[in-house]
């Protein structure tokens, strides 16, 4: 028995291909749609992080831009997990002894560095310069300590509600516990 050759080649034909390639020309425009997409979500400025004005960041979410801490912590803990205790001595946070920065007893040297007349900042109340300092540490260096010296990238680790927290408890102390 003789296979028929019309049979056979139909199969392998050019008119039975468009289909298959239909299929893949298809399931490609898929992919590139999704990548396409999914590029565009992550650009839109509601993704975007904040960063300090002037500062070149990340054009995509990074593990670093991921806040240390949520601000549902107690208030040692937010210190504590933002590595703060290193540097700075903060009247009522256990080990937070750190000689590298100012002691943070904003309650009386917050209204004195707003009157420096080297401050360049906008913050016009303790509070506000508490949240600017750790934004963009640059603006105010406080006399005595060196300058780039505080992480320029706090601004994008902590989280909105631990920036409040921060600076609540540090607007409000002024060193008289310290040591305990």
């Amino acid at each position: 028995m003789q296979a028929d050759p019309s049979k056979s080649s139909a199969s392998s034909s050019p008119a039975a291909r468009p289909p298959e390639r239909t299929a893949i020309l298809i399931a490609m425009a898929l992919v590139l749609l999704y990548v396409l997409w999914t590029l565009r979500t992550s650009q839109s400025p509601s993704a975007r992080p904040v960063a300090p004005p002037n500062s070149a960041g990340p054009a995509a979410v990074t593990a670093e831009m991921i806040p240390l801490v949520s601000g549902d912590e107690p208030i040692v803990e937010i210190f504590t997990k933002a590595g703060c205790p290193v540097c700075h001595t903060i009247p009522g946070i256990p080990g937070a002894n750190g000689q590298v920065g100012p002691p943070l007893t904003l309650g009386v040297t917050g209204p004195q560095r707003l009157a420096d007349p080297s401050y360049r900042g906008a913050a016009r109340t303790v509070h506000e310069y508490v949240v600017e300092s750790v934004v963009d540490p640059s603006v105010f260096v406080a006399q005595g300590y060196p300058e780039r010296t505080m992480p320029a990238w706090y601004g994008t680790k902590l989280s909105g509600l631990a920036l409040q927290k921060i600076a609540e408890y540090l607007e409000q102390e002024t060193g008289n516990n310290l040591g305990k």
